[in-house]
This record gives C-alpha cells, structure tokens and sequence, in this order.
C-alpha cells in the first residue's frame, strides 16, 4: 500500500510535464485515471515501437495509469467526466486556460459537483499575467526563463539544456503542490484550485542560484553564479575518457595542490578561501583541466577517492544500465509488459521503509481501461454502448465483457 492508496486522480495531461507529476503520483499508490482523446496522447507516437502507439516515451512516463478514452468535445463525453469528478480527489490538466474555459472544465465548474476536488492546472504561464494565453512547450520555457541564456555562460551562445528540465521541474512541482493541498484538505476538508505555471516554476528554480549579486537593492555584483557558469566546469579529459570531479573546499584544494606537485597555491591569494576561488574561478578550473589531463581516469580515480575528493566516472545511457551501484540496488528492472514484451522500467528514487512505491501496471493501450474504469464510476452497460456508438470513447477489446 503506497502513501496516496485510495486517493483518485483524474489525470487530462499529456506530451511529458502532466504525465511525469502523475506518474509519480501513481507510483506513490494513487489510483490515476488517464483520461484522453480519442488520438490519445502524442506521446504515444514519439520513439521506437513495437506496436502502434506504444513509443517508448510513452512507456517511460505512464506506468501506474489506466486509459480512459472520452471525447470531452462531445456533450455526452463531458458529462462522462463531471460523473467520474464526482467520485475523485484530484482533478490535474495541461491545457491553456482558454481551452479549459472552451471545454467547460474550470475550477468553478468542477468544484460545483465536487466542493472537496483539489483542482491542479499546469500550463505554460500564470493565467492573471500578460502571458496567459500563450502556448508552451519545454524549449520556449527554457528560453524565456533565462536557462537558455545560463547555459550561453558557459558556451558563448545560448543553448537548450540536454533534456526536458522545465518540463520535469515543473511536473515534480505540480506534485509537492497537490500533495501541499491533499494535506490541508485532511485538516479542514477543504478542496482548492492550484496553479502550477512553468514560466514561473523554471524562474524561481533558474534564480536561485544566478539572481546572485542582483539579490541587493542596489546591486552588490553581477548576475549568474560564476562557478557553475564557468566554461571550465565541465567534465574533465584524461590520459583515456573523462571524469567528474569537484575540489570545492579547503581540505580539497590543499590535497589537490599537492597531488599535482603545486602547494604553494594554497597561498596564492586567488586561490586562499572560498571568495576568492570563486572571483577567479575560470583560472582555478583551467589549472584543474590541464592537470587532469596527465593521468588516466584509473589513476586519478585512486588518487581522488584517498584525498576524499568528490570525483565519479562520467556515463552516458549506456554506461548508466551498466553501472554497479544501480545494478546492486536493482534500479532498473526488467519486465513484460501484456502488449510490448520486454522492456526496462526505470526505477523510483525514494525509499519508504513502510509505504514503498512500487509498479503496480505498466503504461496502458489506449483506452485500455476505458470499459473498466466507466463501469467502477457507475455506468450501465446500455450507457457504455452508447458512449462506444456515438465514439465518445474506444474499447479496444471490442466487447463489454
């Protein structure tokens, strides 16, 4: 029994920040209802596939969900969902607020059949703003929000982080928020509307480190945090591949300093305490990629681990299946899915010692669950096939048994 068992999640989320939050509610033991259109979720196209559908995005974000197809465009699919909001706790979409409003699914109307639902939208910018209506997707987000420009630091132009962070910030956000307002609801029995927009998760996540001397009224330095910025941190080469390490304190730059046969800089009045290392820390991180590059990565490997200085290998996707450490604490797990045969699920990072997570189902056929599901919420079998005539929603088992 995971911590949210019995509490259900209607899910109306798509591409990769809605079904991230969800998912992770699922793992945690949440009953989630994946409510989509009949074409489904794009996702479900993106990646190699065995079957239709079925893309390996897809798979690595949806676990723990059941498929619901319903034609919300539809009167009789609308009212499908306000019977199923009824019975549910957690109600969490992605469209833009104009959509919602076009489909009749704001908080206001929603909270009429259930005063107690905790309503999330999670959507591009807050809707009070300027912004409100644009659209978003995770490369726009990491442009506006300044992640884009963080990156050009370090590079001389602005680049895309290699993956989908404002995306994935924005999903992890959207859970704390709903189990934020889940818990207030356990105290007063109160339902709630939250907003969860990705402009203003990815700033507040983007300055807090680089608002940096523009944190005073006036100014008391430049933005952006010099040593993450610096065009030196990096992974360093060695004599055969590459490493990650990090000498950050006293302790560290004194054994480094002497590993690469130049204590006296622990004098140097650049390099003597932690303000001045990180004034000159482009100088201080060149130094550290020209001594790297004289030992092999086995080497330095020893030397560092001794020293107490972080250090790892560097890994690609590859190197990370292979991994002992992920291996021996079986991260990754093999598993067969009904339809797509073998695949490799992707592990949950936390660990309770009473309420673990766990994959109860693995990422569903389209409407899969759709009969299921209807049926759980109260549906007759005659209003079922009347939903399935009229193509509010798909059973692609083909019958009602």
């Amino acid at each position: 029994m995971g911590v949210l068992s019995g509490i259900r999640v209607i899910d109306l989320t798509s591409v990769l920040m809605g079904p991230f939050c969800t998912m992770i509610l699922g793992d945690l033991g949440a009953d989630v209802i994946k409510v989509e259109s009949p074409e489904g979720d794009t996702t479900r196209l993106v990646g190699p596939s065995r079957n239709a559908g079925m893309g390996c995005f897809f798979l690595n974000c949806n676990r723990n969900k059941r498929s619901v197809v319903l034609n919300l465009k539809h009167p009789q699919g609308r009212e499908a969902l306000l019977k199923m909001v009824r019975q549910c706790d957690v109600f969490i979409h992605s469209l833009r607020p104009n959509a919602i409003e076009k489909l009749g699914l704001t908080y206001q109307e929603l909270s009429k059949v259930n005063p107690k639902l905790i309503y999330c939208g999670a959507y591009g910018f807050r809707k009070d703003g300027p912004y409100g209506a644009w659209p978003a997707y995770d490369d726009i987000i990491q442009g506006i929000s300044g992640i884009a420009a963080a990156q050009g630091q370090m590079t001389g132009e602005p680049h895309y982080v290699a993956g989908a962070v404002a995306d994935k910030i924005t999903g992890l956000t959207a859970v704390y928020a709903i189990l934020g307002a889940l818990f207030h609801r356990e105290r007063t029995g109160e339902g709630q509307e939250v907003e969860v927009p990705m402009f203003e998760t990815t700033v507040s996540f983007n300055l807090l480190e680089h608002l940096y001397g523009l944190t005073f009224l006036p100014p008391a330095g430049q933005a952006y945090y010099p040593r993450v910025t610096s065009a030196f941190r990096k992974p360093y080469r060695t004599k055969d591949g590459y490493i990650s390490v990090l000498v950050y304190k006293d302790k560290h730059w004194k054994s480094f300093f002497a590993m690469i046969g130049k204590p006296e800089l622990l004098e140097d009045e650049r390099f003597k305490d932690l303000q001045a290392r990180t004034e000159h820390i482009h100088e201080l991180y060149q130094l550290v990629e020209e001594a790297l590059q004289t030992k092999t990565t086995r080497e330095w490997m020893d030397l560092l681990e001794k020293a107490e200085i972080p250090v790892a290998p560097l890994h690609d996707v590859e190197g990370l299946l292979e991994d002992p450490h992920l291996q021996q604490i079986g991260f990754f797990e093999k598993v067969e899915h009904p339809t797509e045969g073998t695949i490799l699920n992707i592990g949950f990072p936390v660990r309770f010692s009473r309420t673990p997570a766990h994959t109860q189902r693995l990422a569903p056929r389209l409407g899969e669950h759709s009969v299921e599901v209807l049926r759980e919420f109260g549906f007759q079998k005659e209003e079922i096939q009347q939903l399935l005539h009229e193509g509010v929603t798909i059973n692609p088992a083909g019958d009602l048994a």
